[in-house]
This record gives C-alpha cells, sequence and structure tokens, in this order.
C-alpha cells in the first residue's frame, strides 16, 4: 500500500457524505463508501487491493472503531432505558424465534447446510448502520428506546453466537474466547467506574486539556486495542471487542471530549478505509456468473426484513421494525471467518454480503421516517 492509494480512498470516500446530503432519500454515507469501494476494487478497475495486508489491517482497524462508536451511542445511563428493557428483549427473541426456521428453509432450499448460521444473519442487527442513519438526532421516543435495546442486545448475541454456528467444529474455543474478550472489557468498566468515581478521571482530563496531552483519548485507545488484540488472539472478530469496549464506556458515561475526539478521527478517516475497503472485497461478478449465489443473497436479505418486520405486529412502527434488521458486521465476519477457514461454498460469502446490502437499502428508503418515529415526543403515562 502507498501514501498515492491511501490519498485516493480518502478522496473518494468523500462521495459519502456528499450522496447523504440528498434531501429526497436520506442515504447513509456508508452507502457511498461502499459503492466506491465496488467500483474501484475486485468488481471494478482494480485500482485498489483488498489483499494489501496493509489496507486490510487498516480496515480492522476501522472496524473496531465503528463497533466501538456504535457501543457508545448505547444510552446504557439513561433511566428511560429501564423501561425499554423488556420490550427490547422480547422483541429480540422474537425475531431470534422467527429467524430459526427462516435460515432451516433457505439453507434447505440453496443445499448449503448452514441453516444456524443464516439464522444468525437473519436475526442480527447491526448498530453501526442504524445509528449514522439517525443524523445525529436524539432518540427520545419510548420506540426508539426499545429499538436501542433491541439492536445492543442482537449485535451482542449474534457477534458472541456467530463463530459458534460457523465452525461448531471449534465452538468451545471460540465461545472461551468471546467470554475471555467479554470479561477483559467488563474489567476495564470497573477500572474506568473506579476512575470516575475518585475523581482520578477529572483530574486527569483537566491536566490533559491543559497541557493539550489527549490523554484520555490514548488511554481510551489503548484499551479498545488491547481488546481487539485479545480478540485476534483467539480468533474472534475484532467486532466483539469494538462494541464490548463502547458498551463499557457508555455505561460508565463517555466524557464528551472523548466522544468528539474519538468520532472525528472513526469518521474522519478510519470509518471511509474500512467501507471503502469492505466495498472493494466483494466481486459482484462473481454473483453474475453465479445466480444461486445471487438468489441466495436476495433470499437472506427479504428474509432479514420479513422477520424483523413482523414485530410491527407487536406495535412496534413499522420503519423502526424494517431498520432493526439493517445488518453489517454479523455478514461482514460471516464472510471473513468463513473465507480463513473454508467452510463457506464459492459466492456464499458474497451472497451473505449482498443480502445486508439489501437491508442498508431499507434503511436509506425508511431513514427519514425512521427519525421521525424514533423523535417523536413519548406518550404521557396512562396513570394507572
Amino acid at each position: 500500500m502507498t501514501f498515492a492509494v491511501l490519498a485516493l480512498i480518502c478522496a473518494v470516500a468523500m462521495l459519502g457524505p456528499v450522496v447523504s446530503l440528498n434531501r429526497m432519500v436520506h442515504i447513509p454515507v456508508v452507502i457511498g463508501e461502499l459503492a466506491v469501494g465496488v467500483l474501484l476494487g475486485r468488481t471494478g478497475t482494480g485500482a485498489i487491493n483488498p489483499d494489501d495486508p496493509t489496507l486490510e489491517f487498516l480496515a480492522q482497524v476501522g472496524f473496531a472503531l465503528v463497533m466501538f462508536v456504535a457501543g457508545t451511542h448505547v444510552p446504557l445511563r439513561e433511566p428511560a432505558m429501564i423501561g425499554g428493557l423488556r420490550n427490547g428483549l422480547l422483541r429480540a427473541l422474537g425475531v431470534a424465534a422467527i429467524a430459526a426456521p427462516l435460515g432451516l428453509l433457505i439453507a434447505s432450499v440453496w443445499d448449503t447446510g448452514h441453516g444456524p448460521l443464516y439464522a444468525v444473519l437473519i436475526a442480527s442487527s447491526s448498530a453501526s448502520i442504524v445509528m449514522p442513519a439517525l443524523g445525529g438526532a436524539a432518540v427520545t421516543a419510548r420506540s426508539g428506546l426499545e429499538m436501542l435495546v433491541q439492536l445492543a442486545i442482537a449485535d451482542a448475541a449474534c457477534i458472541v453466537v456467530l463463530p459458534l454456528v460457523l465452525d461448531p467444529s471449534r465452538a468451545l474455543t471460540a465461545g472461551l474466547g468471546a467470554l475471555g474478550v467479554l470479561a477483559l472489557a467488563a474489567l476495564f468498566f470497573v477500572v474506568l467506574r473506579w476512575a470516575e468515581r475518585s475523581g482520578r478521571r477529572r483530574h486527569l482530563h483537566e491536566l490533559s486539556e491543559k497541557r493539550g496531552l489527549a490523554m484520555e483519548l490514548r488511554i481510551t485507545l489503548t484499551m479498545l486495542f488491547t481488546l481487539a488484540a485479545l480478540a485476534a488472539t483467539v480468533r474472534v472478530s475484532v467486532m466483539l471487542a469494538g462494541f464490548a469496549m463502547g458498551l463499557a464506556m457508555a455505561a460508565v458515561g463517555e466524557p464528551r471530549r472523548i466522544a468528539n475526539q474519538t468520532f472525528a478521527l472513526t469518521e474522519g478517516f478510519f470509518a471511509p478505509i474500512f467501507f471503502v475497503w469492505l466495498g472493494s472485497s466483494l466481486d459482484l461478478r462473481e454473483l453474475a456468473g453465479n445466480p444461486q449465489a445471487i438468489g441466495l443473497g436476495v433470499a437472506l436479505g427479504v428474509a432479514a426484513v420479513l422477520a424483523h418486520g413482523l414485530l410491527a405486529l407487536t406495535r412496534q412502527p413499522l420503519p423502526v421494525a424494517v431498520c432493526t434488521a439493517a445488518q453489517l458486521g454479523v455478514p461482514v465476519g460471516a464472510a471473513a471467518l468463513g473465507t480463513t477457514t473454508g467452510v463457506l461454498r464459492p459466492g456464499e460469502s458474497t451472497a451473505m454480503l449482498l443480502g445486508a446490502l439489501l437491508t442498508i437499502g431499507v434503511v436509506a428508503v425508511f431513514s427519514d421516517r425512521l427519525i421521525r418515529a424514533v423523535t417523536a415526543p413519548a406518550a404521557p403515562a396512562s396513570g394507572r
């Protein structure tokens, strides 16, 4: 990888924000960044080589940071979150119950034997897609708070379960690895809470701000990358490390300074690299010669929207229900791990990513209605 390639990625990645400015349809920034990657990667000109180890490493850093920011956006400290906990949990479980037979059905029709994997993909959600689609809007409605709980549970559960269903032969190892990452994240939470309650964090903040040391950012990144290093060692996706660290920070209360710094670092540099790299790794021409893979991808995407959309029957607003079908991290992790272990069939990884792109497209279509649904004032209590 060269500085010229890096400059090209950063320059063309600006198409993402440009596309998102469309007033008719609120298109998430990641759509433009993925499109750029597709045009310049394996499907298009080949100007970007997704197999370049340096680029791949930077993309993994971006993936960890994207999931970290998504985790910090879960308002765990909000009292209203307790009110949304029950319904959010029940809806996540409801989607999982619907996803299980759908996954088995799709695996049976396409004769892949990966029913449990498809069920996890269908049941998954992606806070890294839904939260940016909100455009910074404050989630105030009860349906929105319940959605955040549902996203957090689905994200975390599917990230943990993914390696278990992808390669059952090493399910015990993967499970222990995931528990190790979560245990270390819990330890970091304890340390951060102690620093906050003892006043040490505040003292460090004042010293850092006075001398321009950015110590809080350095400590946060050290913790995040330590988790990522552990995840890589035990062969667990860095998405779990990033999301777990983000939840730990959210539970303590992320300082505004850290939030601004990590958001700028992520959205301004590493996230575009990740999404452009992801787009460049897709070979849509492989799908053109494999109608079976196209059908599989469409089936997975439609099944995800259907499974989540059916939760509108529980009085969840339809835009919220279908947007929780958005998936990214889990399909990406499945494609990466599946390719590494060799358990997926030719075209299957691209099909899974195609299904994810379909769900992201649904978010683009419903994003304006989603924002209105989650920012509407909560209904007053009945008084009973």
